[in-house]
Order: structure tokens, then sequence, then C-alpha cells
């Protein structure tokens, strides 16, 4: 799966999508989450082709952090997608919502077929290389509310999801893999108890790019 700026993009990504009923689906077993995984939630023809547009047409931007008193960049590249006002805050970066695009509507009008909820944002993530990466978290700002609802879909190189318990330190870490249109759900009391990450890697991997979509709620 090699990214060309010249190829054409011929799927008709604006077709009925076909009944998930045959997927692959793991629901893990965990203390104080509700997770899911979709390993090929989408197609490798769909995900080629999403892969394809998502790397030509975000706007994809290179955010700052301060890391002992030093301004460095964040290893990854970023968007902030969404209904207007729908602003997002996290390690002291504020991003403001850029309009859909027709592709990104198509993956979430997707994910709401199984979701039953109506998403008014999603964060994209652009990771390049093994160097790439994002630290220990959870998806627990304000903005989000009480126990959010996270659907993360994931395209183009396959790389390693880890999870561990805030407070019971002894539990094991739990690690699986995202693959090229794999479809991973957390809900219910996951960002309250449990954090996240993508590690690094030294073993060539391919150009990933990560779409979390999110309600973002009034804040009063």
């Amino acid at each position: 799966m090699k990214y060309d700026p010249d190829t054409q993009l011929s799927l008709n990504l604006w077709q009925e999508s076909a009944h998930t009923s045959h997927l692959q689906v793991d629901q893990l077993s965990v203390p104080d989450a509700e997770i899911t995984l979709y390993h090929s939630y989408f197609t490798v023809k769909e995900s080629d082709e999403i892969l394809q547009r998502l790397f030509m047409e975000v706007n994809w931007r290179q955010d700052k952090i301060k890391c002992y008193g030093k301004e460095i960049n964040l290893p990854r590249l970023t968007a902030w997608y969404g209904d207007i006002g729908k602003n997002y805050t996290y390690s002291k970066i504020t991003m403001n919502p850029i309009p859909w695009t027709p592709v990104l509507l198509w993956i979430k009008k997707r994910v709401e077929e199984i979701a039953q909820v109506s998403f008014n944002s999603v964060l994209l993530n652009f990771y390049r290389d093994g160097k790439d990466s994002v630290s220990w978290h959870s998806d627990d700002e304000p903005e989000l509310g009480k126990d959010p609802i996270i659907y993360s879909v994931s395209f183009g190189g396959e790389r390693k999801f880890q999870l561990r318990h805030k407070f019971q330190k002894k539990l094991e870490k739990i690690e699986f893999n995202l693959t090229h249109g794999s479809l991973l759900i957390m809900k219910g009391k996951t960002q309250e108890y449990w954090q996240h990450q993508i590690p690094k890697t030294t073993k060539l991997v391919m150009p990933r790019i990560n779409l979390t979509f999110r309600i973002i709620k009034c804040l009063t």
C-alpha cells in the first residue's frame, strides 16, 4: 500500500454500505471499561480509497507542545473537523473546527450506522512513520462530558495500541494492533479508568491516519 498522489480515485464512496453482521468483532473483557474492536470495519478497497483522499484533502497542521520549558513539535500531524463552534482543547492546544469534507461525512455516516449517535467532531492524527506517536492519555477533557463515546477508525500502516488502568497498577497492560480499516469503540467508564497510547517503534511501518469521532458538549 503506497501513497501515490497521481493515483486516480475511482471508488464510489457514496454507494450503500454492506451489512456489518459478518465482520470479525472482539468485545474486550476488562474491568471498568467498554471496549469493542472491529478488525475490518471498512473493506480493503474502501480503506485504500479513503487513505488516498485523507492524504490529499485534509488540512494537516504541525502543533507544538512545551516539554521541560522547551517548545517541540508534536510527534504527529493533526487536524480538527466538525460542526461550527465545536472547539476542542487538549495539551493546552486549542483547535477550531474546519468544516466537514465529503469523505469525512461519508466515514462519519458509516460509523454512525452502529454508533446510534450523531458525532459533531473528529480529531485526525497522521503518523508519518514509527517515530510518530501519542503518549499515555485519556480522552477525558471537559468538552467531552461524562462517559464520552469515542469511535476510532484507522487507515494505513498497522500500529500497536496499548491500554493501562489508572488506579489498579497490578493489572497487566492490554495490547493489540490497529489495522487498515479497523474500528475501535471506547465507551462507558473507559476514559475515567484507563489511559491509552500509540508507542513509537523502530520497525518500518507505513504511514497511518487515525480518526477519533467525538461529541463535543456545551460547557456551562
